[in-house]
């Protein structure tokens, strides 16, 4: 799949963020002779064997290209030994990749954000690379050479974050521990105007990989709040990325957790229509390559799962009393779920036999501590808690509460003595108690009937509570669902319907975008008007719907000649445009000269077979003399006007005396 549809899954905003952030100082780039083999994958010119021979200075690098290209090469094929295999089996796309993922894993083993884990990351991304490669040659579905290196590039734009704004990314994982119920990317949209999911989405478009392949990595955190059609190639791409990073989630976890991570990777796989013993038998495998990959790139991979050692379904009971959904599962009927922490165990068991008897789901801590860790994991809707908690007191336990996201909607109920009633000092002492974050208070000795009214009070908070938050889950998920239909609106309002092709405004926007880029980094900028020629005659003579055809199969033609970088748009009823980054002169006119080549092979109207195809080009280069974007526009018009003038025919304006004509 190529990517001439580049501009139309990210919004102008997103793309001028990315291009800033790129431009920035510590983003992190490729070195050295990574940098150079990238450069010379972007050159037209350069052939499998040439590429093959230039890898062969790099002999790290080679090996680990010959390893990968083995993982997605079928088992039913020989196995690769050679570089021009490898790059054969695994395309240039891949191979850029690849260069950029190994050299910033060379390059980036730590960084000057505090919070943020370099070694695990890159543990956690080779992980994900072999996990997602082995799930796609599994699924028979779609090809595994971009696979991998997909796979390690898929949280690249966590760890471009952290390296271009350090201490605000630090700081941002900080609050994110504090608050888990915040999402990481609403977080760094907040905060940068770009989250990671998006800047990675743009990395690996600049590496020119797959379109699918880029929009799993930028929606794939997110696939099971999507609504895609089960077994479509969006369905497919995005839940095998979501399933191979919960693989790579597993293999860094700690021992102790990886039991509690399988319920969720069974019912990942299952949406793939993976049985439980293939998917374990595909993990146990990863997790060995895994630890195989580890010593050769010096990522500490520790601890290997055994993936064969768990059931081969998941645990009966999925939702345990303490989860905090089985919780509120459980008390969606009259009863609710209270916490008591107090260290006075007669005053705890009086008031827990009391709500037991009330239908309530009761918890109890022994003081202020176990009860802050307890409300955490449990999230009653309702505490009573003890002023004179052990440990840790009711208004600190309280204040402590409050900072976290999950006991913020906990309705409190303070329980003092009756003493406190009376006394400036402790009326000091409830206001403190309110200002910290209490609801209301209880005294003891507890009245039944006084316990009763103050609950039910908290009841009507609470339920309140969680009615606002299904409202506001409803405006999340429509508005979800309108930011998906606003985006293929635009996606439609950006295409061709026809040819499949940018339509001449996502052209208009994506010069923009190319002059940008061409002007900070001082690199030529090509453009191609192409004109089919005899169009106005092939309407008239064979009627519209042979017209319709001529356009499908120009373009098809167009599309297979071009490089992954370039960008095709059908701008006007028989013109097309073809935007070149990174192109001088000569080989936009070589480029444009083995179009037209190409499309005077096509038979242009099927009952008429001596008629064939023919295009007029017109070439033009970015110079010192060209403005702006239209600029460069006119000077390809100028031209192709020149190259219609004999038809079938490559012309430029800009050569250094005359016009430069060729023709068949």
């Amino acid at each position: 799949m190529t990517s001439e549809n580049f501009d139309l899954t990210f919004d102008s905003a997103g793309l001028s963020r990315f291009e800033e952030i790129k431009g920035m100082e510590h983003f992190p780039l490729p070195k050295g002779a990574a940098m150079a083999l990238i450069r010379l994958t972007q050159r037209e010119s350069t052939s499998l064997a040439v590429l093959a021979h230039a890898l062969k200075a790099d002999p790290v690098f080679s090996v680990r290209l010959i390893k990968v290209a083995n993982g997605a090469s079928s088992n039913e094929h020989r196995p690769v030994v050679s570089l021009r295999d490898a790059v054969s089996v695994l395309g240039v796309p891949a191979i850029r990749a690849l260069a950029l993922g190994f050299s910033l894993l060379s390059n980036y083993r730590s960084g000057t954000c505090r919070n943020f884990d370099h070694a695990r990351f890159w543990s956690r991304s080779l992980a994900r690379a072999v996990a997602l490669q082995l799930l796609t040659g599994a699924t028979q579905r779609s090809e595994a050479e971009e696979a991998f290196s997909v796979g390690l590039l898929a949280r690249v734009g966590e760890l471009a974050l952290a390296e271009v704004f350090a201490e605000q990314y630090a700081d941002l994982l900080e609050r994110r521990r504090q608050e888990s119920s915040c999402r990481l990317i609403d977080l760094e949209q907040e905060a940068f105007g770009i989250s990671h999911n998006v800047l990675t989405a743009s990395m690996m478009r600049d590496c020119g990989l797959p379109e699918d392949c880029v929009e799993s990595a930028q929606m794939f955190e997110d696939c099971e709040e999507q609504r895609l059609e089960e077994g479509s190639t969006q369905f497919v791409t995005r839940y095998l990325l979501a399933l191979a990073d919960h693989v790579a989630d597993i293999c860094v976890a700690p021992q102790a957790g990886w039991r509690a991570l399988m319920p969720r990777l069974f019912q990942l796989g299952s949406r793939l229509g993976f049985d439980a013993a293939a998917l374990i038998a595909i993990c146990d495998r990863a997790s060995h390559e895994w630890r195989e990959w580890g010593p050769a790139l010096e990522v500490d991979t520790g601890p290997m799962p055994r993936f064969e050692n768990v059931p081969a379904e998941p645990p009966a009971p999925l939702k345990k009393a303490t989860e905090p959904a089985a919780v509120s599962s459980a008390h969606s009927g009259q009863g609710i779920s209270i916490l008591v922490v107090g260290d006075q165990e007669r005053v705890r068991m009086q008031l827990c036999g009391v709500l037991t008897a009330a239908g309530h789901s009761v918890f109890e801590a022994a003081n202020g501590r176990q009860g802050l860790a307890m409300a955490i994991e449990l999230r009653p809707q309702i505490m009573l808690v003890d002023l004179q908690a052990g440990e840790m007191d009711g208004i600190e336990l309280t204040h402590s509460l409050r900072q976290f996201m999950v006991g913020r909607s906990i309705y409190i109920l303070l329980l003092t003595g009756t003493h406190l009633l009376t006394g400036t000092d402790d009326d000091e002492k409830l206001v403190e108690a309110f200002e910290a974050g209490v609801d209301d208070f209880l005294t003891l000795p507890i009245k039944p009937r006084v316990l009763a009214a103050r609950l039910r009070a908290g009841q009507r908070v609470v339920r309140l509570q969680e009615e606002l938050a299904h409202d506001q889950e409803e405006i999340r998920r429509i508005s979800a669902e309108l930011s998906v239909t606003n985006q293929r609106l635009q996606e439609v309002g950006m295409t061709d319907m026809l040819t499949g092709c940018p339509n001449r405004r996502a052209a208009m926007d994506r010069i923009q975008q190319e002059w940008a880029m061409s002007t900070r980094s001082q690199r030529p900028l090509a453009c191609m008007i192409i004109n089919i020629d005899n169009f106005k005659q092939v309407n008239d003579s064979h009627g519209h719907d042979a017209g319709d055809a001529v356009l499908k199969l120009v373009a098809g033609a167009l599309k297979d000649e071009m490089r992954a970088q370039d960008v095709l748009a059908r701008t006007g009823g028989d013109e097309f445009m073809v935007l070149c980054p990174d192109t001088t002169l000569e080989a936009a006119t070589a480029c444009a000269e083995r179009i037209r080549a190409v499309v005077e092979t096509l038979p242009i109207v099927s009952d008429a077979h001596d008629v064939r195809g023919s295009v007029s080009v017109g070439v033009a280069v970015r110079d010192g003399a060209t403005a702006d974007p239209n600029a460069l526009i006119r000077l390809a018009d100028h031209s192709v006007y020149l190259a219609k003038r004999r038809r079938n025919a490559v012309a430029t304006v800009q050569s250094v005396s005359t016009a430069s004509v060729r023709s068949a």
